[in-house]
């Protein structure tokens, strides 16, 4: 999933998801998953000049800092991978940021699950409160 596309943007989508599935292979083939944890991979955001990329990921099995802090330290490298992989012009600086919307999403869920708890009648026709 590409964020922020505009209208004429199809190359721009396409090219996030190429850059999207060619850093997913060389993380797992790559990253420790001992220290960085599980990485999913979860959208490209590229400027509008192809330039820059915002790499959103989760992580299983390791704190997100950390998981960032090592994708970061490997971007150039990554760069590099995606150059000769790639074929293009330019390809671009790569920044992985966390991808906190599951987790925020799990929060709303369980607040609206007590809400709901909360609220709803009881046995004895009496609320909670």
């Amino acid at each position: 999933m590409v964020r922020h596309q505009t209208k004429g943007s199809g190359r721009n989508a396409r090219l996030a998801e190429q850059i999207q599935k060619d850093v997913a292979v060389l993380i797992q083939r790559e990253v420790d998953m001992s220290t960085a944890g599980l990485i999913t991979l979860t959208e490209v955001s590229l400027s509008a000049d192809y330039a820059h990329a915002k790499i959103y990921f989760t992580v299983l099995g390791a704190e997100p800092e950390q998981a960032q802090k090592i994708l970061n330290e490997k971007a150039h490298w990554l760069h590099a991978q995606l150059f000769k992989m790639m074929h293009i012009h330019t390809v671009p600086v790569l920044r992985f940021i966390y991808d906190d919307r599951m987790q925020k999403g799990d929060e709303v869920r369980r607040l609206i699950e007590q809400v709901s708890q909360e609220s709803s009648p009881r046995a004895d026709g009496e609320t909670d409160k």
